[in-house]
């Protein structure tokens, strides 16, 4: 799956830069404001945005929806998130404008969407810290990739006491050591983008291989824990049960405040908290970026699409990044994803 994923990123860049070229010979999009301090039109936009996908992209896309609509107040968008992997399928099928998404759209979706004529623009909008949390009270401070193995994993079934995990953990490189308490895991499910970024982030999938895992038990995590699409069922079970593990996006945690503990995990170069700077430094071992995807076909049919992408990339909407707890991207990124968007719009 690893790289899978990584192939995804490459082709997904590719996407957008064959919609460059393309553009080439193009003028610019009529009231087009990427890269102005506010971007904010007149107000006579009209129209109707359907907008799907990851729940951790969700928070940054519905504040940019609230600041676009308070100034066009003749447009109505819909903003919900029930997982990239959906938000890819809805999208694929033309039934969205935008998809949210946590992690790179994969090949299989390129040929969904393919299939119905639509090629995907890919904009990076953000960056986050994939934030494995437990309970305050938990004695644990660090996870290195092994223990995440051992306690996540797909031979971790059956494991009902975090000290269950600590044979594996010895077998796979992990420090183990973990409290004689039950081990209650809610976390996301397939449909999720951040399931895909941990399996991929953490090498699951490899590990698994690596111990020649039966093909019927490997492939993803453990069949055995609480799946939630809901990222603050995830973080009310981390609260609420004193032995309890999950993993949510850096918003999703930092907003949790003390009520949770987020664990440092060690990538092989020592303990790293997430924070801003740790995943910007690519310190901290599970940071990711976060996207969203835009449906070409729909520019021309749709008059509020290209506008609200616009503001999107403003000053203005990127600030919703760091007014939802996650992460900006820095300078240089914000503009290539300003230049790229420019051209593939035009």
């Amino acid at each position: 799956m690893g790289n899978k994923r990584k192939y995804a990123s490459i082709l997904a860049g590719v996407l957008v830069l064959t919609l460059v070229a393309a553009a080439c010979g193009g003028g610019d999009e009529p009231g087009a404001s990427t890269g102005g301090e506010t971007g904010t039109t007149g107000g006579d936009i009209t129209g109707s945005l359907n907008i799907s996908g990851s729940s951790t992209v969700e928070p940054i896309t519905s504040l940019v929806a609230e600041k676009f609509q308070s100034v066009n107040t003749g447009v109505t968008i819909a903003v919900d998130g029930p997982g990239s992997s959906d938000g890819f399928e809805l999208f694929c099928n033309g039934e969205t404008d935008i998809s949210d998404a946590s992690r790179p759209i994969d090949e299989e979706e390129v040929a969904a969407c393919e299939k119905n004529g639509i090629t995907p623009i890919e904009i990076e909008v953000a960056l986050d810290a994939l934030s494995v949390i437990g309970n305050p009270a938990n004695p644990v401070e660090c996870l290195n990739m092994g223990d995440l193995y051992a306690l996540f994993g797909p031979e971790s079934e059956g494991f009902a006491n975090w000290s269950d995990a600590d044979s594996l953990a010895a077998k796979v490189g992990g420090n183990g050591g973990f409290p004689d308490a039950p081990l209650t895991i809610v976390a996301p499910g397939e449909e999720s983008g951040t399931y895909g970024s941990f399996i991929d982030l953490t090498g699951t999938d490899d590990v698994a291989a690596e111990r020649g895992v039966p093909d019927e038990q490997a492939g993803g995590l453990r069949p055995d824990y609480q799946i939630s699409a809901d990222d603050n069922v995830i973080i009310d079970n981390a609260a609420g049960t004193e032995s309890g593990l999950g993993f949510v996006g850096f918003a999703f945690a930092e907003n949790a405040g003390d009520s949770v503990k987020e664990f440092q995990i060690d990538g092989g170069e020592g303990c790293v908290a997430p924070s801003p700077e740790t995943v910007i430094d690519l310190s901290y071992p599970l940071g990711r970026s976060l996207y969203i995807y835009v449906n070409p076909n729909k520019l021309a049919e749709n008059p509020a699409l290209g506008p609200f992408v616009d503001f999107y990339l403003t000053d203005e909407g990127l600030a919703s990044v760091e007014e939802v707890q996650y992460i900006s991207l820095p300078t240089d990124r914000i503009e290539a994803a300003r230049s790229a968007w420019e051209s593939a719009s035009a």
